[in-house]
């Protein structure tokens, strides 16, 4: 039973480790994108970073991604950065690889 117990619990570790690094990326790849985004705007200094940081929190009106691509795309459209759908959601699936990557890289 000890065995079976021990496999359990190590189960329960992995998946909670998998999930924290999940979290992480997601929120690194969110302040990426807001940091992009940003760019693509003519943000300069302070305002890239404050400007991420709103997309990072605007990841937690709702689960998914959909609420950080409805704001960048808004925001974008807003400033004239002339990106489709289909960019953004490009760059967030580059940014997330690389966020993945980043955090992995600092266990």
């Amino acid at each position: 039973m000890s065995q079976f117990d021990d496999r359990e619990k190590a189960a329960e570790n992995k998946f909670s480790h998998d999930k924290e690094l999940e979290f992480k990326a997601t929120a690194r790849r969110n302040k990426l994108l807001g940091q992009w985004a940003a760019g693509l705007m003519g943000f300069e200094g302070e305002a890239i970073a404050s400007y991420a940081r709103e997309v990072i929190e605007s990841d937690f009106e709702e689960t998914g991604d959909d609420d950080v691509f409805r704001k960048v795309k808004k925001d974008l459209d807003e400033a004239k950065a002339n990106q489709s759908e289909h960019q953004i959601r490009r760059k967030m699936d580059e940014l997330m690889a690389t966020a993945m990557q980043q955090v992995k890289s600092e266990v």
